[in-house]
């Protein structure tokens, strides 16, 4: 009888974390081919290095306002057909003739995907129950550093039994597959959310408005979410400049550094599993609190460290407690967060994202011309304290209307 109960709870969300699961893999076989593919089209670093800057651009492109027909429109329908736009535009790269038409392909992947991330997000939140979120979020981790660690192996073996070609129609058959998964769910939108209106430049405008309006009455919910992106900007601008600083700084070899990459997923495996098996006995709360310390303190030792001991000490105590802070703060922002504005909030956030993550790449690279060792220590610092602010706003005692748990269902 527990079993049916159990299994009546989580069919759909299991459906969904193995569709978006699916595709997150995907994203990983993807990344190691195409570069590969530029790489021998070009033989250029730089063209390779174009790669990265693709995707963050389509966002800031997307975003601004992808948000206002997330919110209006089908959730279900929007992630299916952005998967199957994906799988298209995948299964035509190695059919494209130079490397400018595989960036022009690239962006509209990028842009597919910048919607997939806030409809995934709204559509998570009123599929999901509250009392089920923690947990769920917590799996959806895993599953994610799961295809970060399973997808480039699976890459390098259908490169290896087949070609760079083979594993990039691989991937597109991922995302047709992923879409298939998403169809089996239910739809989660009323009639009467998606008539809304048609959409304007003049809507568009209002909801701008709406979400600075919003931002200005709930400036705790937003102080919050900014803090962590703002951690997250800061630590994507230190791992863009990882090789380099633990290879020419400290000094590892090239299998130690890929055997440093092995240690933090396999950590964020590790605490995502933990907070999937105890998700009930930690709070939101504390999972933010103990997940931004520490792992900004890992970042402290990776900064610090010149052995190869001391950074593998770091990156286990980034990784394990990375899965503390992101299904804290994912599981905060979902229970707070209206869903009838979340693809909007969340668009309108990833935009401002994406301009600082391009500006404190670069920011960090040319830096590390001057000394890569002192702008690590610098990143470091800043992320430490941007921690220890996030941590004194959640602690605050007439804040904690915002951390409620529910646990009815459980």
């Amino acid at each position: 009888m527990i079993k049916q109960i159990w299994i009546h709870k989580w069919k759909q969300p299991v459906l969904l974390i193995t569709g978006v699961g699916i595709s997150r893999l995907g994203d990983f076989i993807y990344l190691v081919a195409i570069n590969l593919l530029v790489l021998k089209m070009t033989g250029s670093a730089a063209a390779v290095a174009g790669l990265w800057a693709i995707s963050p651009l389509a966002v800031i492109f997307t975003q601004f306002w992808s948000g206002s027909i997330v919110d209006r429109g089908n959730k279900r329908h929007l992630m299916i057909g952005m998967d199957i736009v994906r799988a298209g535009a995948v299964g035509v790269i190695p059919l494209l003739p130079n490397v400018w038409a595989i960036y022009f392909v690239l962006f509209l992947i990028g842009m597919a995907k910048a919607f997939f991330n806030p409809t995934s997000m709204t559509f998570t939140t009123q599929l999901v129950p509250k009392y089920q979120r923690k947990r769920f979020n917590s799996i959806n981790s895993l599953i994610t550093s799961g295809a970060f660690i399973v997808g480039p192996s699976i890459a390098g073996i259908l490169i290896m039994i087949g070609s760079v070609d083979f594993a990039i129609y691989i991937n597109a058959v991922s995302f047709l597959v992923s879409a298939f998964f998403l169809y089996l769910l239910p739809n989660v939108d009323s009639k009467v959310e998606l008539n809304k209106g048609k959409l304007s430049i003049k809507q568009m405008q209002e909801d701008w408005k709406e979400v600075i309006d919003y931002g200005k009455r709930e400036s705790f919910i937003i102080s919050v979410y900014v803090l962590y992106l703002v951690t997250t900007v800061c630590t994507l601008a230190m791992d863009s400049q990882e090789v380099v600083c633990t290879q020419q700084v400290v000094g590892v070899s090239e299998f130690q550094f890929s055997l440093l990459v092995t240690i933090t997923g396999i950590g964020f495996v590790s605490g995502s599993l933990l907070i999937a098996v105890v998700s009930k006995y930690i709070s939101t709360k504390n999972l933010i609190g103990i997940g931004f310390l520490l792992v900004s303190v890992g970042y402290g030792i990776y900064a610090f460290s010149h052995t190869f001991m001391m950074l593998v000490i770091g990156f286990i105590i980034l990784g394990f407690f990375n899965a503390f802070s992101s299904t804290g703060i994912l599981t905060f922002y979902q229970n707070n967060i209206p869903v009838e504005r979340m693809g909007r909030i969340t668009s309108v956030l990833g935009v401002l994202q994406s301009i600082a993550q391009i500006s404190f790449i670069l920011l960090i690279g040319l830096l590390g011309e001057w000394s890569l060792r002192y702008t690590i220590i610098g990143m470091a610092a800043f992320l430490f304290i941007t921690s220890i602010a996030i941590i004194l706003l959640v602690y605050k005692r007439s804040k904690q209307k915002y951390f409620l748990e529910d646990v009815s269902g459980i």
